[in-house]
């Protein structure tokens, strides 16, 4: 498992834990260290489930929106913990982050169909794939590109 696929799962956890536990924020920071101290002891993720969590949180409003605009057929209250949290961290970071588009959806999709039902996986793309789609052209140039010029940077560094 990838470092950045466990800090994603680990942020799923803590998600997951806060949303059943009625959305007590004072208890995230306890939620996030438990998760690391009962499944990954001696990861270090830099910092990057803590980041996810807290901008998943602090963009809720926005997030839970674009899930009512795009799962119109399902209501928010209504959708499975694991999946409407998978769709908080998969929005958070196509929306707020600079991380390729593709690889936000591909990584929800994976930890959908690990920890969700049978049609989660399906339903996590169909959601993330009609946010996507409804970008404006350039927007999802500009984002490819971004991260193709970030590979070819890291390619022609000297070691």
């Amino acid at each position: 498992m990838s470092n950045r696929h466990l800090s994603r799962t680990l942020a799923l956890q803590t998600l997951f834990t806060w949303d059943f536990s009625k959305k007590n924020k004072d208890q995230l920071e306890t939620i996030v260290d438990n998760n690391f101290s009962n499944f990954a002891p001696d990861f270090n993720d830099g910092g990057f489930v803590k980041d996810l969590v807290a901008g998943a949180i602090d963009n809720l409003k926005k997030i839970d929106d674009l899930i009512i605009k795009y799962a119109t057929e399902w209501p928010i209250d209504q959708l499975t913990i694991v999946d409407r949290n998978i769709l908080r961290l998969g929005i958070y970071e196509l929306m707020f982050t600079e991380t390729p588009p593709r690889v936000i959806i591909n990584e929800a999709i994976e930890v959908a169909k690990s920890f969700g039902g049978e049609a989660s996986g399906k339903f996590v793309n169909g959601v993330l794939g009609a946010i996507y789609n409804a970008w404006p052209e350039g927007e999802k140039k500009k984002r490819d590109n971004h991260w193709q010029e970030k590979q070819k940077d890291n390619k022609n560094k000297p070691e």
